[in-house]
C-alpha cells in the first residue's frame, strides 16, 4: 500500500517555503517547493510522483480559483491544503474547494502536520 510521500510546498514567500520544507522533511517526507502557480502546475503535472499539496493561493502569477481548477482536474487529483490566512480565505472558500484549510500563523506547522497525518489513509489508497 502506498503512503504520503511527496509534497509540493508552493508559497510566495521563500521564509515559509524553506521553514515548511525543513520541518516535513524532518517528519520523512519528499518535499518539492514551487514559489510561482507556473511552477506548482509544472510540478503537479510532472511525471514525478506527488501526494500532497500545500497551497497559499495568493501567488503572483495565477488566480486561486483557476489553480484548484487544474489541481482537481488532473488524473489522480491532487489532494490540497489550503494554508493562507483567514482573511484571505474568508473571501473566496468555495471557490477553492480544498481538501483541508490550515490558518497562517506562529504555530501553523503543527497543524499541518496533523491534518497531512489525517489525510493519509485517503491519500494512501491512490496508486502513483
Amino acid at each position: 500500500m502506498n503512503t504520503l510521500k511527496y509534497i509540493l510546498i508552493a508559497d510566495r514567500n521563500p521564509h515559509v517555503r524553506k521553514f515548511l520544507k525543513r520541518e516535513l522533511e524532518s517528519e520523512g517526507y519528499r518535499v518539492r517547493l514551487a514559489e510561482s502557480g507556473i511552477e506548482l502546475l509544472k510540478w503537479a503535472f510532472h511525471p514525478d510522483p506527488l501526494d500532497l499539496v500545500i497551497l497559499d493561493p495568493d501567488l503572483p502569477d495565477t488566480g486561486a480559483q483557476q489553480l484548484m481548477e487544474k489541481l482537481k482536474d488532473r488524473i489522480p487529483p491532487l489532494t490540497v491544503v489550503i494554508h493562507a490566512f483567514l482573511s484571505d480565505y474568508v473571501a473566496a472558500p468555495d471557490a477553492l474547494n480544498a481538501d483541508a484549510f490550515v490558518e497562517k500563523g506562529g504555530n501553523s506547522v503543527e497543524s499541518l502536520k496533523r491534518v497531512i497525518h489525517d489525510l493519509k489513509h485517503r491519500i494512501s489508497s491512490r496508486t502513483h
